[in-house]
């Protein structure tokens, strides 16, 4: 299979939008698992750009405002054109005298937490008055006077629990998405979609209005097909470019062997373990690194319009890159099929 080079530009659906083939996301330079400090964090963006790298997702929860504050730093300098998405659906604030917050929600099964993060508190709040105060915040932590993407964070049952009709009702009769409307409407974004760990919640969102692009993380890679058979026909059909994250479910993907070795943003279980280890068997029998095959899985779907990966280095980076451009055999994806089906007893 002839290699897609990570700089080929993809059109965002009817948005006027495009991207590159493979993206940035910038959470663990905000401190995903471990600290990255500001000069390192920059060099990867640099590194990026160097390379050809034209999209890049960024969000208030990264680093607790710290990875739009890097991630602006960078661009906002750039005269050629770039592709930036960030979200909505959670403001930041801090505790001061006189002031009651909201109790601390639970917490978030898929939230990790950020190392060094800055002293920041998040707020869940889909409403209409705050998906514009928090599309204006990130203005400023940008520095950018127009933002491409606006993803709504976070939204679902997985994430929120028991709290998750209390806030869809605010995303759809408290105008939250009417809000996102507004803001395309004025030209202030190109477009907008969902950014979530949970396909059927986009699913959802479409019942409610149109979505230019959504971003879907951890849902659609070798290890966990979940949305291959109703949630990305449905999004081929209605026009929503889909991006795709968590390409290696929490790095497992892309560990060593003996390496450190997470998914879906915990300890992998033994379960997972060997079906990772079957995957690699694969690949190895092909000469093919099992993490390209892991970051090249979801373009081979017709509704997927670019896959966007995270690094703390400028190495990682760069292999992600190669990983990407790697020329595959088109006889490695049945045989990576055929290794994670049910066996007959």
């Amino acid at each position: 299979m002839a290699a897609i080079l990570a700089t080929t530009p993809r059109a965002v659906a009817e948005t006027g939008l495009t991207v590159t083939a493979l993206g940035v996301g910038t959470a663990p330079l905000g401190g995903l698992y471990a600290d990255v400090p500001r000069a390192q964090a920059l060099d990867v963006l640099d590194c990026a750009w160097e390379r050809g790298i034209r999209y890049f997702d960024t969000a208030p929860m990264y680093g607790l405002t710290r990875s739009e504050h890097l991630t602006g730093h960078v661009l906002r300098e750039k005269t050629e054109p770039f592709t930036l998405s960030t979200k909505v659906g959670r403001l930041m604030t801090n505790e001061r005298v006189g002031r009651t917050l909201p109790p601390e929600p639970p917490r978030n099964p898929l939230d990790p937490g950020f190392f060094n993060a800055l002293p920041f508190r998040e707020v869940f709040d889909y409403s209409y008055d705050a998906i514009l105060r928090s599309y204006d915040d990130s203005q400023q932590r940008l520095g950018l006077r127009r933002l491409d993407l606006l993803y709504v964070h976070d939204i679902g049952r997985v994430t929120h629990g028991e709290r998750h009709d209390h806030h869809w009702s605010a995303l759809t009769k408290g105008g939250g998405f009417r809000a996102l409307q507004a803001l395309k409407a004025a030209g202030c974004i190109g477009g907008f979609g969902l950014g979530v760990n949970e396909w059927e919640v986009i699913r959802d969102a479409l019942e409610e209005t149109d979505l230019d692009c959504s971003m879907l993380a951890g849902r659609y890679s070798l290890l966990d097909r979940d949305a291959a058979e109703t949630f990305l026909p449905l999004a081929k059909r209605r026009g929503v470019a889909v991006v795709i994250a968590g390409v290696y479910n929490s790095g497992i993907l892309a560990a060593p062997v003996g390496g450190r070795r997470k998914f879906n943003y915990t300890d992998a279980p033994p379960e997972i373990l060997a079906r990772v280890e079957a995957l690699r068997g694969v690949c190895d029998d092909h000469n093919v690194p099992l993490a390209a095959a892991a970051i090249r899985f979801p373009m081979r779907h017709p509704a997927v319009t670019c896959v966007v990966i995270g690094a703390k280095t400028r190495d990682q980076l760069e292999k992600n890159i190669g990983w990407f451009d790697t020329a595959l055999p088109e006889a490695l994806w049945p045989a990576l099929d055929e290794a994670l089906a049910p066996r007959n007893a």
